[in-house]
């Protein structure tokens, strides 16, 4: 195991003087009394009988007006620069014990050890979400911070190959491969063998339902995972698809982008790796907890897998943040919403993990 040098406790890496002033700018906004938020916000966004949090409200129309470019509008890797800036001026700063990097079956990956740990814990093999083109350790450094040091949990992030450059199953075998190292290496990490959990967000998400499948399948150590707004379907036609398709952060055109990019071929996207909606689900598959958006697309079919799950006789607990929208995980630095959505779920897998 290759192991870098210890970073910086309290960011992921060195910001610019820009970047920290469009932060400071952006969290005074979010931190601003309920009744004044809604003054800037506007009247209230009530769809299917949710009411979306005033605070994400005016994180979003001002992304609006300062003309913020959606990711997807831009070429791939300019659009990989603009997602890491965002999630940097969402992110705040999140102590944590250490932090170092190291190199998981040959790919990047960082190592998230809470103050105070114990010399063997909880590992969370956490995948980050990109819509698998876009994301890694840096989009969501903060995000695991706060999960490690919240649950009192190590938090080993993952890497995996992007599309276009690298369509499927390049990022599951990627995947799959980091946590049968981590499994492999618990000692190194520090890792009770007996709760080892997988988890992660959008196509994380996807991904880590398919590690939980595979280790049901290998006979290998997963006691839990967790997956926050994941994407399970290739081909979609869900009514919060329909209903949140624009105006939500996660935009039709994202997803058909992403969906365009990491398939090879159409019957990419009816493989069970690349939806595992249509996965035989084994004996003996790891407890769930899910979570979806409200004002997600991806909320239905997230829904639906949970559903799908319990009916296979796993143990699920499904939780819907009615007032959110997709992307919420990585807002834990500004406003109160999101990021007490996010403290949530670390109590949840402390809770599960313990």
């Amino acid at each position: 195991m290759s192991v870098g040098p210890l970073r910086d406790p309290g960011y992921p890496r060195p910001v610019s003087a820009l970047i920290r002033v469009e932060a400071a700018v952006l969290a005074a906004a979010m931190a601003l009394p309920e009744r004044a938020q809604r003054l800037l916000a506007g009247r209230p966004v009530v769809r299917d009988g949710q009411t979306l949090a005033v605070d994400t409200q005016l994180m979003l129309r001002l992304q609006r007006l300062a003309r913020e470019p959606a990711v997807e509008t831009l070429p791939i890797p300019q659009g990989r620069l603009a997602l890491d800036r965002q999630a940097l001026l969402a992110a705040g700063r999140q102590p944590i014990g250490e932090v170092r990097d190291l190199t998981a079956d040959g790919r990047p990956a960082r190592l998230f050890v809470p103050t105070g740990a114990p010399a063997t814990s909880p590992l969370l093999v956490f995948v980050h979400g990109g819509g698998f083109m876009y994301g890694g350790l840096a989009s969501h450094d903060a995000t695991c911070r706060l999960l490690a040091e919240r649950a009192g949990m190590r938090v080993l992030a993952v890497t995996y190959r992007l599309a276009p450059e690298h369509p499927f199953p390049a990022a599951y075998d990627d995947a799959w491969s980091a946590y049968r190292w981590a499994v492999e290496h618990a000692a190194d990490l520090g890792a009770d063998p007996g709760r080892i959990a997988v988890g992660g967000d959008s196509a994380g998400g996807n991904l880590s339902a398919g590690i939980a499948i595979e280790a049901a399948r290998a006979g290998l150590p997963c006691a839990l995972q967790v997956l926050v707004y994941p994407a399970t379907l290739g081909e979609r036609d869900t009514g919060s698809a329909r209903t949140f398709g624009a105006g939500f952060f996660l935009t039709a055109q994202f997803m058909e982008l992403a969906t365009s990019s990491y398939a090879g071929s159409p019957d990419d996207l009816r493989d069970p790796r690349f939806a595992p909606a249509l996965a035989e689900l084994p004996d003996g598959l790891a407890r769930a907890l899910v979570y979806t958006a409200g004002f997600d697309p991806l909320r239905d079919e997230g829904e639906q897998y949970a559903d799908r799950l319990a009916a296979h006789g796993t143990e699920v607990s499904l939780t819907r943040f009615d007032d959110q929208i997709h992307g919420f995980l990585n807002v834990v630095g500004i406003g109160r919403s999101a990021r007490r959505a996010v403290l949530r779920i670390a109590d949840d897998v402390a809770v599960a993990l313990r």
